[in-house]
């Protein structure tokens, strides 16, 4: 990873020193050749062009060198979370061909087992998932009320994280009657709920303590937020966290394992449903606000 860095530091500081040298050398041959107007014009023409290829190729090795180095965090990121639950499955498979296993033991063995099957379709999911939503040809639509579809995520993070009553906190900000209606596809919007749901768990700074709020905005949007009390968020990465196999460069946040799929999913989605997807933080340790705003129908006529 730093070799790669200092690769992009080493093109760019190139381009920087080509763009000085060709104005250096224009400067001087405009000083020289002042008199000739039309060897002038056409010598401007040809610097422009100069000038926009240097800088054009430097930006493209630039992101070249960027792409390569997410793509291989992603790698290794996604090549861990399969080989670690494997490697553990197996290690309790051969334990319990082995060896005589109290039954208090045996369930404890099988608990782990399904606790490391269900991460590793996690990441599979989120794979699938992030390849699908990225396509823009779109699924049959139909009607979703998105105050179900949180309901469903909340619940079933419940159940998978073993949450207390109050850890999540559901707030509906809704005139009577309406349950928030979007035309799109359910399945990719439980996908993006449940991401944010779950990074506002996995990234966690001491107990879980999460607020969702399904608000009306006007009669055209609806907003889902999700309020989280963890690691928060530095002002320069809030834009950048939503891109693909991005992931914070945080020590508390290097710490929380993942593939960098999920925001770029809940972006994904919000676009494909003509919304939009946002953070907001106050900084490192103040915790985090995500927002997926959505284009909906209103009044709602059609719940499912």
């Amino acid at each position: 990873m730093p070799g790669r860095r200092r690769q992009a530091i080493l093109f760019t500081v190139l381009g920087i020193v080509m763009v000085a040298l060709a104005v250096a050398l224009q400067s001087v041959w405009v000083v020289v050749n002042w008199r000739f107007s039309v060897l002038l014009v056409l010598g401007s023409i040809f610097f422009l062009l100069l000038i926009a290829g240097v800088t054009l190729n430097s930006i493209f090795l630039v992101r070249e060198i960027r792409k390569n180095e997410q793509h291989n965090a992603f790698l290794n990121a996604v090549t861990h979370e399969l080989k670690t639950p494997v490697a553990s499955i197996k290690l309790y498979l051969e334990t319990l061909e082995r060896r005589e296993v109290p039954p208090e033991k045996r369930k404890e063995f099988y608990r782990v087992m399904l606790d490391d099957s269900n991460r590793l379709m996690n990441t599979i999911e989120q794979v699938l998932e992030a390849s699908r939503v990225g396509n823009r040809d779109a699924r049959g639509k139909q009607s979703v009320s998105l105050t179900a579809v949180v309901a469903d995520c909340v619940e079933m993070a419940g159940t998978r994280h073993h949450l207390p009553d109050g850890a999540i906190h559901l707030e509906r900000r809704l005139p009577t009657g309406d349950s928030a209606i979007v035309i799109g596809d359910a399945q990719e919007l439980k996908s993006a709920v449940s991401n944010l749901i779950e990074n506002a768990i996995k990234y966690r700074s001491g107990e879980i303590k999460v607020a969702i709020e399904v608000e009306r905005l006007d009669g055209k949007r609806v907003a889902i937020r999700v309020k989280d009390q963890g690691i928060g968020i530095a002002q320069e990465e809030l834009k950048r966290i939503f891109g693909r196999f991005y992931r914070t460069s945080g020590t508390a946040a290097q710490k929380v394992k993942g593939a960098g799929l999920g925001l770029f999913i809940v972006r994904s989605v919000a676009k494909k449903h003509r919304g939009r997807a946002y953070a907001a933080s106050d900084g490192i340790g103040k915790g985090s606000t995500f927002t997926m705003e959505l284009e909906s129908v209103f009044p709602a006529k059609v719940v499912l």
